[in-house]
């Protein structure tokens, strides 16, 4: 058994982990990162980043098959999902090849394997990791528990990448199914759902709520649920599904829905509804670390555990599970870990849904905010009325603005369409600013731009807009 001492330990290589090892390096603490799987965690290995690359590879195929309508004349396209596979493949390993060379670079040590935190001992807090070269004790002033989440499973639909899918098989498929069935409504299974009907699948979806993407701006999920019928993907909603078999040739799932049984065939089934906290097997109750009825450790605003010197951040602390939140909150903690004044101090946390159409939102939707006792103004803009979205040939969606009606402080902003995803950045900015819509509105926004829609939108708001006629 080796021996590792070091001011710091980070259980965890994923998207808050890694960032939170180079961060301390940075700052000259030392410290010691473990991952026991995916350097870079579940987002650049088998989530955000592979899932993004699918969706480009089926939004090509798709805007291939429609080149007739920009004058240029193509064949039928083919999809070979064996070379698809390989050039996300590539994608991915030039991401996550990069994480350990950066840690490295930065002074932090990099162990592999899988740890768990032992009782404490007058010298600090003890981390055993069982890796490939046998067992090491890591001693440490504080730790950092990253370890992330994983797809949450319901009785009687076990995954075996078999028939049961999750998000990971989805990703990994090396053909396309001719009948999909997406159990779960939310933003994971709505993407890959899309991509597979793009492919040429036939996609059903099957939500337990009254609406998918039910967290979203509902104006904005409409758009989304306008484009999966045209797309021929079903949409089942305040439907839950109560269990299937496996017939040799096909699996035949069968869904309650308003009260009676319904079967659906398909060839793969992806169960996609949610995911939970990865906190079993860390020796959490062997040194006291709280948590929630969930199963979520209880952090405060400063990442702080209720034991001294462990800290959590990430999807195991519940709240909104995104890997840039992760991000923030593991830059935090080296932060405080370094002596700095730091805390996990923001006004909004922008969220992005990868459908086609984009949905990108940041701040308080229009009914958050009249929940939480504003009078608002609202104000949209549509990406017909604009003139790139024309040029490029993608005109669905809007750009909405919600501002208190008193003081016109921007609540939310909410967008759907063509480059929503890199659109939300600016709205995240003025909210966390406190800005009013006289700053987007005052703030010349070059032309001709997809951005000119969140101008539009703000102007629209206290009817100032010149390219719509305003409500």
């Amino acid at each position: 058994m080796s021996e590792v001492r070091v001011d710091a330990v980070v259980i965890g290589g994923g998207p808050g982990g890694y960032p939170c090892g180079i961060r301390l390096g940075q700052l000259k603490i030392k410290a010691a990162v473990v991952e026991k799987q995916y350097w870079g965690g579940v987002c650049l290995n088998v989530g955000c980043i592979p899932s993004k690359a699918v969706i480009h590879a089926a939004k090509t195929f798709e805007k291939i098959g429609h080149a007739d309508d920009l004058g240029i004349t193509v064949g039928k396209p083919t999809i070979d999902m064996a070379k698809l596979q390989a050039w996300k493949g590539g994608v991915v390993g030039k991401l996550t090849g990069g994480v350990k060379t950066l840690l490295k670079g930065n002074g932090t040590q990099v162990i592999e394997g899988t740890a768990k935190l032992a009782k404490p001992g007058p010298d600090g807090h003890r981390v055993i990791v069982d890796g490939p070269s046998g067992q090491t004790t890591i001693i440490a002033r504080s730790v950092v528990i990253a370890t992330g989440s994983r797809p949450m499973e319901i009785p009687g639909f076990k995954v075996d990448q078999g028939r049961i899918i999750d998000s990971t098989g989805a990703l990994a498929l090396d053909h396309v199914p001719k009948r999909l069935v997406v159990i779960g409504g939310g933003y994971i299974g709505l993407e890959l759902g899309i991509v597979y009907a793009k492919f040429g699948s036939k996609v059903t979806v099957v939500e337990a709520l009254p609406s998918i993407l039910a967290s979203m701006d509902k104006d904005c999920v409409a758009v989304v649920a306008r484009k999966l019928k045209k797309m021929g993907v079903e949409v089942m909603t305040d439907a839950k599904a109560k269990s299937w078999e496996d017939k040799g040739d096909r699996a035949v799932l069968t869904v309650e829905k308003d009260g009676k049984p319904v079967t659906i065939d398909a060839d793969k089934i992806l169960l996609s509804i949610g995911r939970r906290p990865n906190t079993e097997g860390l020796g959490l109750e062997e040194v006291g670390v709280a948590l929630d009825k969930r199963g979520y450790i209880v952090a405060d605003d400063q990442c702080k555990t209720n034991v001294g010197g462990i800290y959590a951040i990430g999807d195991v602390i519940g709240g909104m599970m995104l890997a840039h939140k992760a991000t923030k909150e593991g830059e935090t903690v080296a932060e405080i870990l370094a002596g700095h004044k730091a805390a996990v101090d923001v006004r909004v946390i922008p969220a992005v849904v990868f459908t086609d159409p984009e949905i990108a939102s940041a701040g308080l939707t229009e009914d958050e905010a009249k929940a939480k006792g504003h009078t608002v103004k609202v104000g949209k803009f549509p990406f017909a009325a604009l003139g790139r979205a024309l040029s490029v040939n993608d005109t669905e969606g809007f750009a909405k603005v919600v501002c208190d009606a008193r003081t016109e402080e921007i609540l939310g902003v909410h967008i759907v369409g063509n480059g929503a995803s890199d659109l939300i950045s600016e709205a995240a900015l003025a909210i966390e600013m406190g800005a009013v819509v006289q700053d987007l509105n005052l703030t010349v926004h070059p032309h001709p731009t997809l951005s000119e829609a969140i101008r539009e939108a703000a102007a629209a708001a206290i009817g100032e807009a010149v390219h719509i006629i305003n409500r």
